[in-house]
């Protein structure tokens, strides 16, 4: 089976749509994801990844299964260095969350006092427990820290949704703190990650990120990808965002 994760373009937040650059992002988008032979579609019920999906199902001819549970992960976090206002967990400075060993820990990051006091656990384990019902109803059925392939297959799943939720469920598949992830790696508006199962043994299944982030569609209609996620490539950047 393949998963296709798919982050929404760039993104006019104050009306939770897409700005001229982002409708334009997915127009090429679909026109990549219409060539594939996608068996199921999945869409966060907000507005800028709604937004992004309708051009390929339009294409496709398909109506997308709305999943709350794939809204932008909404945890906000008594950050540090900013006591007068929540932040959310994918935005703290380097010097801060990389001081802390334990958000380096799989089993030990959302025990951080700061993740506690947020709710973390609870939300993360929702989230990840609707994924996994997800994919048992396309035959992978979560055991432990492996999945059995209960009706092996190669569908094609699309997942249009968001960075931070993106990560959440990445770093479920991958078994790694999603703070890595959240604060190391950066997927661009319309951006789309795949990953594929292996089963090398019979009816047992893990899952591989084959490419992470790829914005291979805006190159090739000579769109440069939006700046949206990403912070100041040098502290003295013009027009890039510090904070």
């Amino acid at each position: 089976m393949r998963l296709l994760i798919i982050r929404h373009g760039d993104p006019d937040y104050e009306h939770d749509s897409l700005t001229p650059q982002g409708w334009r992002e997915a127009e090429l988008l679909s026109e990549r994801l219409a060539k594939l032979d996608i068996r199921a579609c999945y869409v966060s019920p907000l507005g800028r990844a709604k937004d992004t999906a309708s051009l390929t199902l339009k294409k496709l001819g398909c109506t997308a299964t709305e999943c709350e549970w794939l809204r932008e992960f909404f945890v906000p976090i008594d950050r540090p260095d900013v006591p007068d206002r929540k932040k959310i967990p994918w935005d703290w400075l380097p010097q801060d969350w990389l001081a802390e060993r334990a958000f380096y820990d799989r089993g030990q990051w959302m025990e951080h006092s700061v993740m506690q006091a947020a709710g973390m656990r609870e939300e993360y384990t929702r989230v990840t427990k609707e994924f996994d019902a997800l994919l048992a109803s396309h035959g992978y059925e979560r055991d432990g820290e492996y999945y059995r392939a209960v009706h092996p297959n190669r569908d094609i799943l699309a997942f249009f949704c968001h960075f931070g939720l993106e990560c959440v469920l990445l770093s479920h598949l991958m078994h790694v703190s999603p703070m890595i992830l959240w604060h190391q790696m950066c997927a661009a508006p319309s951006s789309v990650t795949t990953v594929y199962t292996e089963e090398r043994r019979a009816g047992i299944a893990g899952f591989r990120v084959c490419g992470f982030g790829d914005t291979s569609h805006l190159y090739a209609g000579g769109e440069e990808p939006s700046f949206a996620a990403r912070f100041c490539e040098t502290y003295d950047s013009e027009g890039e965002r510090r904070d």
